[in-house]
């Protein structure tokens, strides 16, 4: 029996180190997509982000709390046929894929199983804010090493079995598996997508004027965002890729303990 308790121990253990969250400082930062024509850095206020990705056991938690969320259950508005069809049944992803990141749910799922921890999706700028980290410097963008082997991660097969969480060096944040792992969703979907109607040249929204621009940028060299960008405009919230996971974020710094928000 003591065996027993020690693995549940490890277990617990490992579940409770899969979400912690991390602060975050904030500050100016040149982004890929500027906030404005002639505008080129952009601010961030302090926030949290967990530290690796939701996985699978974490998201099938959440499933047996909120049964409308099941594979069989979810209604199509929120989740198209391909949500969650890698688990094993309409519940339990299976053992195997425990460890690996939750794929294969859409921006709708993942929104929800963030308000249900008391969090929210992280804002493109916060995830880019906290991507631009290498394991050594804050802003890790213009070190060419370090750009090569973010884009080393384009030539896995797309086949490939993923790996668990945690399989990534911590940056300089404490954040693990920004590169190298999966794609993230985040909470300003709507505004990646790009128009190509004429008529809406005009529209006020930012990250959709910066959208139409996004393949001309001046940090062409930054190959690995200009990826994630133009995979997220191609996204909708209802759809789901076994390539897109997500994590979540929270504002602001956490409060002291035994100091309740």
């Amino acid at each position: 029996m003591r065996r027993f308790a020690s693995i549940a121990a490890c277990v617990a253990l490992a579940a409770a180190q899969a979400s912690l969250a991390v602060d975050l400082p904030g500050g100016r930062f040149k982004s890929v997509l500027p906030p404005a024509p002639g505008i080129k850095e952009v601010a961030v206020a302090p926030f949290q982000l967990d530290r690796l990705p939701v996985t699978n056991a974490e998201f099938a938690r959440f499933v047996r709390q909120r049964p409308e969320w099941r594979r069989d259950r979810v209604a199509r508005v929120f989740a198209d046929a391909g949500y969650l069809r890698h688990w094993s049944s309409d519940a339990a992803p299976g053992a195997a894929l425990a460890r690996q990141p939750v794929v294969q749910v859409s921006w709708f799922a993942a929104s929800a199983y963030c308000e249900s921890k008391g969090q929210r999706l992280p804002t493109w700028y916060e995830w880019e804010y906290a991507a631009a980290a290498s394991e050594t410097q804050r802003d890790g963008r213009n070190d060419p090493a370090w750009r090569e082997r973010i884009i080393a991660w384009y030539s896995r097969p797309a086949d490939a079995a993923l790996p668990e969480v945690g399989a990534t060096p911590a940056n300089a944040y404490g954040v693990q598996d920004l590169h190298g792992l999966v794609w993230e969703w985040i909470e300003d979907l709507g505004a990646m997508m790009v128009s190509s109607d004429n008529r809406e040249q005009g529209d006020p929204d930012i990250m959709k004027f910066c959208g139409s621009g996004a393949l001309t940028m001046e940090e062409k060299e930054n190959y690995a965002t200009l990826m994630r960008i133009a995979m997220l405009s191609s996204m909708q919230a209802s759809y789901t890729s076994g390539s897109m996971g997500f994590r979540c974020a929270a504002d602001g710094p956490r409060p002291p303990a035994g100091v309740r928000k």
